[in-house]
């Protein structure tokens, strides 16, 4: 046996050992063997293909730690949860949840850990950068790294300074993960992360068990109609996108009314402890359908949800893909199923208008910390600063990334120089409308593709891979496909299961069984 060979086996033996899976999925093991030679990655793997484990199973192999900079709370604390579950008790997600007590406890005994999942903004604290210098990282992973560019479709400005904290951490091996990232993502994601030389495994992100239905309707009434006669129909694990909270309440509620099943709304002005309650209630099959926003979904590893319904537009492909790949992930038939109408067209417009600060955001932001530089006063805290500025939490990390990159703030102190404020503002105008002309490029394409008259699949994945996969079982709307043809499995409602709690008791403990030896 080469060696090549015989690091697979005894990969697919630790794999089986730690996980139980038997063998590897699509991508994993070229992935971690690169990893295990101390190589830096770049794995660009389709949803529900299994990423985590690309990153987990060298955490149990690697001497020292393994950092995982995650952008969701929920995700690291479903992660960590199952990870204990299969009794990886060396892991922990450091999160805001935590007290003051519990962070310092972990962060004192760091070193007895395997796995840290933490977010890029905690990642900032001087006092997680002091104790990373102090253990030896063996592996830094960015999940989501798509995240990293400006041009991916959730950018988020702390994860560009990630560099510094690999930095930080002496250099390890670095993975960088993605489901979504064109080759000018992948590019930018690699600039990001300092031009390091990056072993890039790609893979085609076509899902070939999902069918694509669209369907224009007059408005939302049409819309509510067509909804509740498919979910009587096919009572099935459901997830149903909106552009709007507002939208997504309401719906919910008149699901509820007329389907009489297990329902609730997500979105992300709501509590972050309910938000993680309700997604641990989907994934524990006490909810039949969530109504939701973008703000659901990154990371859910539920194998049985059959069908995605956009309620909306979204504003980019990158984005539809993202939130379709949540559907059949045990490679069952599984619908994307999105409605629109012709008045939809000015939700996704006016996201990408509150993506960014105007122009006349810009200038009162500038005014005002002039006159905070001239009483020698601290840059204002986030929730200060978006009430005073009316301004979002997006675009106030913006504005501050922007800040801390021209000179113009550090550590909340203001530093002014007439001639670096004035270029500064004129670049982060320059900047924002830049951004918002190729985000409003991208929702053309994305409409392109919605008004397709060929096959949907094919024009759906080709900015991404060459070609596309013939499909499983149904094709698309253009292709042929009918709703008659899908047969899932369905819930079983509670009041129709015949087994009750004291009979699965009694199966579990074998009890009354006798014994046909006697």
């Amino acid at each position: 046996m080469d060696q090549l060979a015989e690091q697979y086996t005894l990969l697919q033996n630790q794999l089986d050992k730690f996980f139980g899976y038997p063998s590897f999925r699509l991508g994993q093991k070229e992935i971690i063997q690169d990893i295990m030679e101390g190589k830096n990655v770049l794995g660009i793997l389709p949803t529900g293909s299994g990423k985590s484990i690309c990153y987990q199973l060298p955490a149990r192999l690697l001497e020292g730690l393994t950092i995982v900079v995650s952008p969701l709370i929920s995700l690291m604390i479903d992660q960590v949860k199952q990870l204990k579950a299969m009794n990886f008790k060396q892991a922990v997600a450091i999160n805001s949840f935590m007290d003051y007590r519990e962070r310092n406890d972990v962060l004192r005994n760091l070193s007895h850990y395997k796995l840290v999942y933490v977010s890029p903004e905690l990642l900032q604290h001087d006092q997680i950068q002091q104790k990373l210098g102090e253990v030896k990282v063996s592996l830094f992973v960015i999940d989501e790294a798509h995240c990293i560019s400006q041009w991916g479709h959730e950018f988020r400005p702390d994860y560009l300074k990630l560099h510094e904290i690999i930095h930080v951490c002496n250099y390890p091996a670095v993975l960088a993960l993605s489901a979504t990232a064109t080759p000018k993502v992948q590019e930018d994601i690699i600039q990001a992360l300092g031009n390091q030389k990056m072993v890039k495994h790609v893979y085609d992100m076509d899902r070939d068990n999902i069918a694509f239905c669209i369907k224009e309707v007059n408005d939302d009434q049409e819309k509510n109609a067509k909804i509740i006669a498919l979910c009587k129909k096919y009572r099935v694990p459901s997830l149903i996108y909106f552009s709007s909270r507002q939208a997504a309440e309401k719906v919910s509620q008149i699901l509820i009314q007329n389907l009489g099943y297990r329902i609730a709304v997500y979105h992300g002005g709501m509590d972050q402890h309910d938000r993680i309650t309700i997604q641990q209630q989907f994934m524990n099959n006490q909810l039949d359908i969530v109504c939701c926003t973008s703000a659901f979904g990154m990371g859910i590893n539920k194998q049985n949800i059959r069908l995605i319904i956009h309620y909306h537009l979204t504003t980019q492909v990158e984005s539809y893909i993202q939130e379709i790949g949540r559907a059949g992930r045990d490679g069952e038939a599984s619908v994307s199923f999105l409605l629109y109408s012709k008045k939809d067209i000015h939700l996704p417009k006016n996201i990408i208008k509150k993506d960014l600060p105007t122009k006349h955001d810009v200038m009162v932001i500038f005014e005002h910390l002039y006159n905070l530089y001239m009483a020698d006063q601290p840059l204002p805290v986030k929730d200060e600063a978006m009430n005073r500025f009316h301004i979002n939490e997006v675009q106030w990390r913006f504005i501050c990334y922007q800040l801390e990159h021209h000179g113009i703030i550090k550590d909340n102190t203001i530093f002014f120089k007439n001639n670096v404020w004035l270029r500064a503002r004129q670049q982060i105008n320059e900047y924002c409308q830049h951004r918002i002309t190729m985000k409003q490029a991208k929702l053309n394409k994305f409409l392109t593709w919605v008004h397709q008259k060929d096959c949907l699949r094919k024009y759906l994945y080709h900015e991404f891979q060459s070609g596309y996969k013939t499909p499983k079982y149904q094709c698309c709307t253009n292709c042929g496909f009918s709703w008659d043809h899908w047969s899932p499995v369905q819930i079983v409602p509670m009041e129709e299961m015949t087994e009750t709690w004291q009979d699965k008791l009694k199966g579990k403990l074998l009890v009354g069984v006798k014994d046909e030896t006697e």
